[in-house]
């Protein structure tokens, strides 16, 4: 038998950060505040960077943070696609609670409310300047979407961030247009844009129609309107002096990340720097074209590498290494062939992305969720290898006991504070990890034990060929023994596959 915690209910709809008792006042004024700077990668796999064990491509800049920093072997995102990761990275709830946490299309309103806490504002109560750079994929706007034209609200200024330049959903997805704070940057109102995801509008040419205007192809989907050579999800049409070009997209917004952090040198900050690298269309500047040997996907790999350097190099010649937290990893696994023809199959030759591990990107097997994770912090972390289990939902609650903070019952309900195995004190794990699947399967990880909930389903995803982890029985796994899931032992072990059902179902009541 095995033992699990109580499950303490919370009371919903109580929002904000409480008040601090006089005796805790203390502790907030003498609580250290390094700056915090989370770098999120899109799409990588837990070994598509060599201090993981990726041999075919090295990544110099993300191995010296990892040697110099605490890697993690088991930390998780929460979810094997964007939209519910990064949600529960910045709620400190898991997606799977709400409605309309799913992968939003680019037109999408906002999915967090103003009136929400989240780790933006928790670090902006504790007097952080903060900031996000980078893709969004959250949500802009009221019902119905936002006013490309106009002000864009409710919006990332609106959930503590006091500056933005966001992708306001993915580089697939149009309007293919950055927003810097609430208006979309370089936009000629004599030229509006105007954006459908039910059909087509205006007369600029679609992958389907105009196949011959394209330098990159669709393989499944991502046929629609044509921008920079590339057709992509949705249509748009206006707006050109506002279009983004694919191939330096990773120059702008790492420019923009380090005009914030030397901006902000002389003052905490916080920087969610939310990078387009690796996911699709995958169009690295031409400083990396060619060099991987492994298409434009080992390209961009090398292209996040190099915003990792430049980060880390700015912060050293800023003399801010012993003063700032930098944490690199990912908001899920990864995808090979994820809509563009792009030679990714063709060139990744012995390159395994996930390692030993099943399964990747949409998937309920570890190769989903499981995820590189490196947290540096010079002369406060002790370089070296943490197995302790981690996910990316108790980040809020532990920078806010890092910063002196208590937070509210309802906030971040789904958030634990595990500081001191976050800064490598402790080697204790998290009681249990859930993980959420693309078709809403969950699993659930406590200790050796890996539970994949049954229900019907296609076990391997058309196009991308991931095993998407679906099955209508249930899934029970050894990971000690068994990394890479291959041998269901739920037959045997009933007494344990009743345990952790119901576990999984008072945490979903939580």
């Amino acid at each position: 038998m095995i033992s699990f915690p109580r499950i303490i209910n919370s009371i919903p709809g109580t929002l904000g950060i409480m008040s601090i008792a006089c005796s805790q006042l203390v502790n907030a004024q003498t609580a250290e505040k390094p700056n915090i700077i989370i770098i999120y990668a899109d799409d990588l796999g837990y070994c598509d960077v060599s201090c993981y064990g990726a041999t075919r491509i090295s990544t110099p800049n993300i191995d010296r943070l990892a040697k110099h920093g605490l890697r993690f072997t088991n930390a998780h995102c929460t979810s094997a696609t964007s939209t519910p990761s990064r949600y529960s990275l910045l709620t400190g709830e898991y997606a799977w609670r709400r409605k309309g946490t799913n992968v939003l299309p680019g037109d999408a309103s906002a999915i967090i409310q103003p009136d929400r806490t989240t780790l933006a504002s928790v670090m902006k109560n504790a007097g952080y300047t903060t900031g996000v750079v980078g893709k969004w994929h959250l949500g802009l706007g009221h019902e119905g979407g936002p006013d490309w034209n106009g002000e864009i609200k409710p919006g990332p200024m609106d959930l503590g961030f006091d500056y933005n330049f966001i992708i306001p959903a993915t580089g697939d997805r149009v309007p293919c247009v950055f927003i810097e704070d609430r208006t979309v940057v370089g936009l000629d109102p004599n030229d509006p844009i105007s954006v459908s995801y039910v059909g087509k509008i205006g007369t600029w040419p679609t992958g389907k129609e105009n196949p011959e205007l394209l330098k990159m192809h669709p393989s499944a989907g991502h046929d629609m309107t044509i921008v920079n050579g590339i057709s992509r999800i949705g249509y748009m049409t206006g707006g050109k002096s506002a279009l983004w070009v694919d191939e330096n997209i990773a120059d702008v917004i790492t420019g923009k990340a380090l005009k914030f952090i030397e901006s902000n040198k002389d003052k905490p900050f916080f920087l969610y720097f939310s990078t387009h690298d690796i996911h699709v269309p995958r169009v690295p500047n031409q400083r990396f074209t060619g060099k991987s040997g492994m298409g434009p996907r080992g390209d961009a790999i090398l292209e996040f590498d190099w915003s990792v350097g430049e980060i880390v190099k700015t912060i050293k010649n800023l003399k801010l290494t012993k003063t700032t937290i930098i944490i690199v990893t990912s908001d899920n696994g990864p995808v090979v062939d994820d809509g563009y023809k792009d030679e990714a199959v063709e060139k990744l030759g012995n390159h395994k992305p996930a390692g030993p591990l099943r399964g990747g990107k949409y998937s309920a097997f570890d190769g989903g969720t499981r995820v590189i994770f490196i947290v540096s912090w010079k002369g406060k972390i002790k370089p070296g290898t943490s197995e302790a289990l981690f996910s990316q939902v108790d980040l809020m609650a532990s920078f806010a006991k890092l910063t002196g903070q208590n937070l509210a019952t309802g906030v971040g309900p789904d958030s634990q504070n595990h500081l001191d195995v976050l800064t490598g004190k402790s080697k204790a794990n998290r009681e249990w990890v859930v993980e959420h699947a693309s078709n809403g399967r969950l699993s659930l990880i406590k200790g050796d034990w890996k539970f994949i909930e049954p229900g019907p389903g296609v076990k391997v995803q058309a196009n991308t060929n991931i095993e998407t982890g679906n099955d209508p029985l249930p899934q029970l796994y050894n990971l000690n023994t068994d990394i890479g899931e291959k041998t269901n032992v739920a037959l045997q072990n009933p007494l344990i596959i009743n345990e952790l059902t119901e576990l999984l179902q008072n945490i979903k009541e939580k």
